[in-house]
C-alpha cells in the first residue's frame, strides 16, 4: 500500500441500513453497499501485511489485499477481475458470507477490521452497474457431458467452472426454479431474487442448461438423466433438518424453518401458496440461534407477529474478550443483530423441554434454564438448574437448529452411494469422488451443513476434480 497510515487516519464503516421503521414494512433489501468514497476509505486502512490471514481464512481464497490496494488507486476494473479469479459470486459473499477474513484482520488486534465483506460487495455491484459482468465462452468444446443434481450455490460455483472449460453441463433441479437455498431458503431482505436471476442469466449465455421440476429418485425414468451422462456431480444440500423430541412435539403450529421461509419467498415472488403459515398476530417463538433462526425473526416481524423470541441453549457470550487469545479465529464476544433492532428478543442458555397447548393446537412452549461448566479437560458442559421450567406464551414455533444430513430418500438409496458416519455423502475433499465411478459430490451434501462461501470453495475444486476425471488434466484453479 501507499498510504502505509491508512488504518490510522480512517475508521471502520458499516454499510448503511435503512430505518426499522420502514424496513420491516417489506421484503426488499434493506443494506446498502458502500459508496465509492467509502469502500475507497476502508481499501486504504488495508496495512499490507506481510503475511495476510485474512487470505488463508477466506475459504475460496480472495486476494484481500491485492484487490484493496488496486481500489486504492481507483482501478476499480482490475479489482474487479482480482476478485472474480477466486470468487465466482462475490455479490452473494458479499451479502451472506460471515466474513471469517475479517475476524483474520491483523488490524483486530488493535482495532476494528477493514471492512473486507463490504469492500468485496462495492466491488461486485460497481462491476455490475458498469457492464463488466459479461458471459465467458470457452474457445473449444469438449464432448464429455456433465450433470448437475440439483443447484444452490455449490452446483452454480461447479457449473460455471465446468461450462467455462467446454463441457456441455446440465442442471437437473426438483423445484420450480433455479436457486436452491439462495432462492428458497434464504429471505428476500437478504438477497433480493433478481440477483440471483441476473446470475443465472449469464450462467444460460455461457452454455449451461436448466431442467426444472425434475425429481430424480423420484419421479418415474428420472434415472436416465445420470446414465447418459459421462459425470454426474451431487450438490443437493443437506435438507434433513435436525428435530426436537419432546413432549408436546405432535401439537400443530409447530414447523421446520425451511418450509416456512420457503413459504414466504414464494409468495413473495408471486406464487399462490396454499396453506395459511403466516406469524400474523402470533406469539412466536423461534428454536435455534443461527442465521436460519434469525432469518425466520426477521421473516415473522415482516409478516406482523404479536411478539418473536429466539431461544437457545449456549449461554450468552461476553461483551468482551481477550483478542491475543483467540486471533485469528473468531472472537467469541456478544454481537448485535439486526432482529435486535427490530423488536425480537434473544434468550439465552434455555433447553425447550415440553410445548403445551389445547385443542391439538401448540399454545406455550416450556423452557428450563441451564447452567454451563467447564470439564476437567477444558470441554463445556450443561446441565438444568434446580427449578420448574418457565412458560412461554406461542401460537407458532419455529425449529430452526440446522441439518443433520441430505435427505437419503430418493437418489442417494436409487444411485447407492455410500454415506459416511454423518450421514452425508461419503467423498473426500481430494478428488470428490464417490463409491460410484463418475459420481461426484460437494457442497452441504458432502461437507455438512455449512457457509455459502464453503459451498463456492467446494463447487470450484469438485469442478476441477470433473476436469480431471475427464481430461486427464485440468487448467482450472485448486481453489
Amino acid at each position: 500500500m501507499d498510504d502505509l497510515y491508512g488504518f490510522m487516519r480512517y475508521v471502520r464503516e458499516e454499510p448503511p441500513k435503512q430505518h426499522v421503521r420502514q424496513r420491516i414494512r417489506h421484503w426488499r433489501e434493506y443494506v446498502q453497499p458502500l459508496s465509492e468514497v467509502q469502500a475507497g476509505r476502508q481499501a486504504n486502512r488495508c496495512m499490507d501485511c506481510g503475511t495476510p490471514a485474512c487470505h488463508r481464512y477466506c475459504p475460496v481464497h480472495n486476494l484481500i489485499p491485492e484487490w484493496n490496494s488496486l481500489l486504492f488507486h481507483g482501478r476499480w476494473r482490475r479489482a474487479h477481475s482480482q476478485l472474480d479469479s477466486t470468487n465466482n459470486f462475490p455479490e452473494l459473499t458479499g451479502r451472506l458470507c460471515p466474513a471469517p477474513c475479517e475476524d483474520a484482520c491483523t488490524l483486530a488486534l488493535a482495532d476494528k477490521p477493514v471492512a473486507i465483506k463490504s469492500v468485496e460487495l462495492a466491488i461486485a455491484e460497481y462491476a455490475w452497474k458498469h457492464g463488466w459482468v459479461q458471459p465467458r465462452r470457452p474457445a473449444r468444446q469438449k464432448n464429455r457431458s456433465v450433470l448437475i443434481v440439483c443447484f444452490g450455490p455449490a452446483g452454480l460455483a461447479c457449473a460455471q467452472q465446468l461450462v467455462r472449460v467446454g463441457y456441455p453441463v446440465t442442471v437437473v433441479e426438483k423445484a420450480d426454479r433455479i436457486g436452491g437455498l439462495l432462492r428458497y431458503g434464504i429471505p428476500d431482505f437478504r438477497l433480493e431474487k433478481s440477483l440471483l436471476d441476473r446470475r443465472l442469466a449469464q450462467l444460460r449465455a455461457e452454455g449451461v442448461k436448466f431442467f426444472t421440476g425434475i425429481h430424480l429418485g423420484i419421479d418415474p425414468g428420472s434415472e436416465h438423466w445420470v446414465a447418459e451422462a459421462d459425470a454426474t456431480v451431487l450438490a443437493c444440500g443437506a435438507e434433513k433438518p435436525r428435530d426436537i423430541q419432546v413432549p408436546g412435539r405432535e401439537l400443530s403450529g409447530i414447523h421446520f424453518a425451511m418450509p416456512y421461509l420457503s413459504r414466504q419467498n414464494r409468495r413473495n415472488a408471486g406464487d399462490a401458496v396454499a396453506g395459511g403459515l403466516s406469524a400474523k398476530g402470533k406469539d412466536v417463538v423461534v428454536v435455534g440461534g443461527g442465521d436460519t433462526g434469525r432469518d425466520c425473526v426477521g421473516t415473522a416481524i415482516r409478516q406482523g407477529a404479536r411478539s418473536v423470541t429466539q431461544v437457545q441453549y449456549h449461554d450468552r457470550p461476553p461483551r468482551h474478550a481477550d483478542i491475543l487469545r483467540y486471533w485469528p479465529q473468531p472472537l467469541p464476544i456478544l454481537k448485535h443483530a439486526d432482529t435486535d433492532d427490530e423488536g425480537a428478543r434473544r434468550l439465552w442458555g434455555w433447553a425447550t423441554v415440553a410445548f403445551d397447548g389445547c385443542d391439538g393446537k401448540v399454545g406455550w412452549v416450556l423452557l428450563q434454564r441451564l447452567q454451563w461448566y467447564r470439564g476437567r479437560h477444558g470441554s463445556w458442559h450443561k446441565q438444568p438448574v434446580d427449578e420448574p421450567p418457565q412458560r412461554l406464551p406461542a401460537q407458532l414455533i419455529l425449529l430452526a437448529m440446522g441439518y443433520a444430513h441430505p435427505v437419503h430418500d430418493g437418489l442417494i438409496r436409487q444411485l447407492g452411494v455410500r454415506v459416511s458416519e454423518r450421514g452425508n455423502v461419503d467423498a473426500n475433499e481430494c478428488g470428490y469422488r464417490t463409491s460410484l465411478d463418475n459420481v461426484f459430490s460437494c457442497g452441504d451434501m458432502r461437507r455438512g451443513q455449512s457457509l455459502v462461501v464453503w459451498a463456492i470453495r467446494e463447487g470450484r475444486q469438485c469442478a476441477r476434480a470433473v476436469d480431471e476425471a475427464l481430461s486427464g488434466y485440468s487448467e482450472l484453479p485448486y481453489v
